[in-house]
């Protein structure tokens, strides 16, 4: 791994653990087993290297939920797919992590790629289920816009639960709980 990969892997593993203000130029490099001009021979300081980190930390949540939405099959065992794949819940979403964070939700530029994967997220998931009702596996009365913001609130929501708990037992009866709701939003062959 490149010095460079390796600031970013580090930094994206601090903001996941400390957030931003936790974690510091020293913890960084410390982390990355690289000296302070390594560091600025990349990235012009903290922000940049922050940057970088969210926008990677989006680019691979997105693309392992893409996994699962473009996978052969049903609508309902893709999203059911997404829904239980394997993740450190009790860690929580790197991403959703970041909008707890007051010093990144107050800072435009790296507020920026937060909003944007949970926009990103929303709309494939949009487009997952517009597929699903398109081709009648889904009741054509549902709202892919509402299931999709819907899915999302509760994958969210269930991270924090669990870590309030200390325990992956409410995440995962939120994901039981909408995957029973998407359930009853399967076409019957009469519609």
């Amino acid at each position: 791994m490149s010095t460079r990969e390796r600031l970013i892997e580090s930094t994206r593993e601090l903001l996941w653990e400390r957030g931003y203000v936790g974690t510091s130029p020293k913890a960084i490099l410390q982390r990355a087993g690289v000296g302070q001009g390594s560091m600025y021979h990349h990235f012009s300081g903290k922000h940049d290297l922050a940057l970088a980190s969210i926008r990677r930390t989006s680019e691979e949540l997105l693309a392992k939920a893409e996994e699962q939405f473009t996978a052969p099959g049903p609508v309902v065992e893709r999203i059911t797919a997404y829904l239980q794949r394997e993740r450190d819940v009790l860690k929580g979403c790197p991403v959703g992590r970041l909008t707890q964070d007051p010093d990144v939700m107050a800072d435009p530029a790296l507020r920026a790629p937060v909003d944007e994967t949970f926009d990103r997220l929303r709309h494939r998931l949009k487009e997952v289920f517009e597929e699903g009702r398109d081709r009648g596996e889904l009741n054509a009365a549902m709202s892919p816009t509402e299931a999709a913001s819907t899915v999302v609130a509760v994958l969210q929501g269930g991270y924090v639960l669990a870590r309030a708990a200390d325990s992956t037992e409410p995440f995962e009866q939120a994901v039981t709980g909408v995957l029973g709701l998407l359930a009853c939003q399967a076409a019957t062959p009469s519609q």
